[in-house]
């Protein structure tokens, strides 16, 4: 009878580390890691010994010193005297300001031109073409500074309009003025962080108004949701577009009407307008050269999305009566968002970061505050780089995040 025993398991070795597949990898790995570690560490010490044998230790201290120049363009108040802090806030406000407005309507855009790209009509067809392919291969810089100059050259001055009913919107060479909402019954303001550098107000009228639109979304999740019910019981769906628009407009209406909400209009005053929202040219010509740049790509990305979809799909639709427009938006684009969004989460990184040519048309974002005026007035060249580099990263990790919960939400589920 002969009776299997297990074979004696072999006792570790080092130099299975090297020679042991199963190891080497693993070795390799982490002798790579630990070089990589230790040229950092090299790096670091050595730029670190350096500026203190310069006299100029890493500091960040200068961030509370006045930064001593204008921002023309803001969000908040601020005026020459506060610190190099609060002006490097006002950039980067100014930056998400730009960020935002060109995202949407680079996206609004895209899918538009996207759509009429693939349209069975040759002329509107090539026209689409001629768009996409003029604005993705010229240099988006050339765009903004064209853009600026046709601003400044072609629309009227501000004297010009001078004993002239304007009426509610103004362009001008010197910027889009727009009338700006106002209350009588004013709630009044939040002050945040005390009267600090960093000192941020906050309206409580626009609190109020965001409780309300957020009251208003919430009430129109639930009657979709009850519609999807009644559709998934009986096979109809019943009617809810007046209940969603009561429910989200009401709310809005009663906040507005307590509080007294109305619009202040520019007036001519002087030798400029006075009153109103002043939108300057800058920060409308790289809005504009952003949005028109960056829409170009977008649409290559909806159009290779839509041509991803089988084209069963749309004669299976079209069989059943709905008509192109209907097809298009109920059946191929919600099926086709797994195909663009992807692509689209770098579009938007990508404007975001060529925001920072900004400064090209005087426009002040965070790179014309922190790492241009700020770094030429302290001389602090690292520490400035390495705040702004920073900054620039979590706006990116924060969209990609962003992004990437949207896209798991549409994506398509296997059962």
């Amino acid at each position: 009878m002969t009776t299997l025993t297990d074979p004696p398991k072999e006792s570790f070795r080092l130099s299975m580390l090297i020679y042991d597949t199963r190891y080497r990898s693993m070795t390799i790995q982490v002798v790579a890691l630990i070089g990589f570690m230790l040229l950092i560490g090299w790096l670091v010490n050595n730029t670190a010994q350096n500026l203190l044998d310069l006299g100029k230790e890493p500091s960040f201290s200068f961030l509370g010193e006045a930064a001593g120049y204008d921002i023309n363009q803001r969000l908040v108040d601020y005026d020459n005297q506060n610190s190099h802090l609060r002006a490097s806030f006002v950039g980067l406000l100014n930056t998400l300001l730009v960020a935002v407005m060109g995202c949407i309507t680079a996206t609004i855009l895209g899918v538009i031109i996207g759509v009429l790209r693939l349209s069975k009509n040759w002329l509107i067809s090539k026209l689409m073409t001629v768009y996409v392919e003029t604005f993705r291969n010229v240099p988006v810089l050339l765009w903004i500074v064209f853009t600026m100059a046709i601003l400044i050259e072609t629309l009227p001055v501000p004297r010009s309009f001078k004993g002239v009913d304007v009426g509610a919107v103004v362009v001008t060479n010197r910027g889009i003025y727009v009338p700006e909402p106002l209350f009588s019954r004013s709630l009044g303001d939040i002050h945040l962080f005390g009267a600090s550098s960093f000192r941020f107000d906050i309206s409580l009228d626009l609190i109020a108004f965001l409780i309300a639109l957020a009251l208003g979304l919430f009430v129109r999740h639930k009657i979709n949701q009850r519609a999807h019910r009644i559709q998934e019981e009986t096979g109809i769906r019943p009617t809810t577009w007046y209940l969603s628009l009561a429910a989200v407009a009401v709310p809005v209406l009663v906040v507005l009407v307590t509080l007294g909400f109305y619009l202040g209009y520019p007036e001519f005053k002087g030798f400029n307008f006075r009153g109103g929202t002043h939108m300057r040219n800058s920060l409308i010509a790289l809005w504009l050269a952003l949005s028109l740049y960056t829409a170009a790509f977008i649409a290559e990305n909806v159009r290779a999305g839509i041509l991803a979809i089988s084209k069963g799909q749309t004669e299976a639709a079209a069989a059943l009566g709905l008509r192109s427009n209907r097809i298009m938006s109920l059946v191929i684009l919600p099926q086709a968002l797994r195909v663009i969004i992807p692509p689209l989460i770098s579009q938007y990184l990508n404007l975001t970061k060529n925001s920072s040519l900004a400064i090209a048309v005087g426009y002040m974002d965070l790179t014309g505050t922190l790492m241009g005026i700020t770094l030429n007035q302290t001389g602090r060249e690292l520490e400035t780089l390495l705040l702004g580099m920073l900054i620039y990263l979590l706006i990116s990790l924060s969209i990609s995040l962003v992004m990437n919960w949207y896209n798991n939400r549409v994506k398509l589920v296997e059962r």
